[in-house]
């Protein structure tokens, strides 16, 4: 796993559970595969994941590179070996490839999370609460959000940051109706010229600054923008909701940052910002203490026989509006959702 190819440390994600053991560590790399299957306390290593799926049998598996290109490959070796397990985001480049995947695992009743963090934070269930059931700032107006707009800022920031945003916009609205999406490269609107691929592989991309709108149940709109600024990231990553009596911004760390503002202007200084708080995690593994809820749910989701709270039927709903964004980008056309074209609409873009 070069450049941190295990995503966000995920080889330590079941040091958290005392009723799992890591029996295998899979790693091409010689000194990589010693260093990380210590740090994963795996029993045995291998150098081909193939031999080790075949031979070890496992009932768990985690995919850990999110290269998204290859995820394909290794879901249906994992279908073929009858596992369940956990996969980094994104799910794989396009709609058609995760149309398959989650046919081929549907079919065999397997379960697999989605390393989506946020929207299983405890944080951000608790502000959705406040939202949906207290109407904290009344009806919902609109919802604004941001990537991380660093280097990736634009067609990059979209799949690995975006990703993140749209899975909690569907989690506080249901999916969406249609996406609108203006994409520019440098302040141009892109044509296939401007193609490129991302700065790891993730499939093809294009645009260095986007403004896409989402328009979901009850009429409410969603925007999402990421903008290539010179100033870089600036911690802007994460939504702002805009109710009748206030607003809510919740900025993306470990542990989400939520503040409510109660004044239906969204502009008086006198009404003050309120921080939400909650009593911290049980800190089970530093690193990966926040996927705790989703590593738990996945177990008890197998035990029970119901879908995982991060599955990758909710990742593919969060890629299907990303990939809205590049259909409308060829189009110049608002496009329905779900997508009739499932196939990239980068990779037929001549």
């Amino acid at each position: 796993g070069k450049n941190g190819g295990y995503g966000h440390n995920l080889h330590l994600l079941w040091n958290m559970r005392d009723d799992v053991e890591v029996v295998a560590l899979s790693e091409p790399h010689e000194k990589a595969r010693g260093h990380y299957a210590k740090q994963a306390k795996a029993q045995k290593t291998y150098v081909d994941y193939c031999e080790m799926l075949e031979k070890e049998k496992p009932d768990i598996v985690t995919i850990g590179p999110r290269w998204t290109t290859i995820h394909k490959e290794y879901l249906l070796a994992c279908v073929e070996a009858g596992a369940h397990g956990i996969i980094e985001k994104p799910l794989t480049p396009d709609l058609a490839e995760a149309d398959e995947v989650l046919a081929a695992l549907d079919a065999k009743k397997l379960k697999w999370a989605a390393a989506l963090n946020f929207r299983v934070a405890p944080m951000f269930q608790h502000a959705k609460k406040l939202l949906l059931d207290d109407k904290v700032i009344g009806d919902i107006l609109e919802i604004r959000s941001r990537g991380k707009e660093d280097n990736r800022a634009g067609g990059e920031d979209l799949i690995v940051l975006g990703v993140h945003i749209m899975d909690m916009m569907i989690d506080l609205l249901g999916k969406p109706q249609w996406c609108e999406a203006t994409v520019l490269a440098d302040g141009k609107p892109v044509t296939a010229a401007n193609l490129r691929e991302a700065s790891e592989p993730l499939g093809p991309i294009v645009g260095t600054e986007i403004h896409a709108k989402y328009l979901f149940a009850n009429g409410i709109p969603g925007y999402f923008s990421s903008v290539k600024t010179n100033d870089g990231n600036q911690d802007r990553w994460g939504l702002d909701i805009h109710g009748t009596k206030g607003r809510m911004t919740i900025r993306m760390a470990p542990v989400p940052i939520i503040h409510v503002q109660k004044d239906g202007s969204w502009a008086s200084s006198d009404a003050p910002w309120g921080k939400l708080s909650l009593p911290p995690l049980p800190n089970r593994e530093g690193k990966v203490n926040h996927y705790a809820p989703i590593v738990d749910d996945l177990i008890e989701s197998i035990k029970a026989e119901r879908e995982p709270l991060t599955s990758l039927h909710k990742l593919r709903d969060a890629h299907e509006m990303i990939q809205g964004v590049f259909q409308a980008a060829v189009t110049q056309q608002r496009v329905a959702i779900p997508l009739k074209q499932r196939v990239h609409p980068l990779s037929t873009w001549k």
